[in-house]
């Protein structure tokens, strides 16, 4: 069973930062490509960026946090991370974690002054 726990979220400041953590349990996360995706308030649900599965590969992000955004994983843990930097009041959302068809419940970011 796919289990997922985010954590790390709340309010901050214009041009703070925050990170993000999933936790998980249920399936075999290092074999697996993870995913955050975000749903700003009023909106549909966005992806924010993917890590691969394989040692070195290749990350991926929206435009929109390209620059801003890092995400990672410790296999070792099984937690994927999304470190999030010079925050804007458009990050606002709930973020999620994802693997294959799964997701986690969400975490709040709220960016305001």
């Amino acid at each position: 069973q796919y289990q997922f726990v985010e954590s790390g979220g709340g309010l901050v400041q214009p041009g703070g930062s925050l990170r993000l953590s999933c936790t998980t349990s249920g399936f075999t996360f290092s074999t697996y490509s993870m995913s955050w995706y975000r749903r700003p308030p009023g909106k549909e649900r966005e992806w924010v960026a993917t890590t691969n599965s394989g040692e070195g590969s290749t990350d991926y992000y929206a435009n929109s946090v390209k620059g801003r955004f890092t995400i990672s994983r410790d296999n070792a843990k099984n937690i994927l991370y999304l470190q999030m930097n010079s925050l804007k009041p458009e990050d606002t959302a709930v973020y999620y974690c994802k693997a294959s068809q799964y997701w986690g419940q969400g975490t709040q970011v709220t960016v305001s002054s």
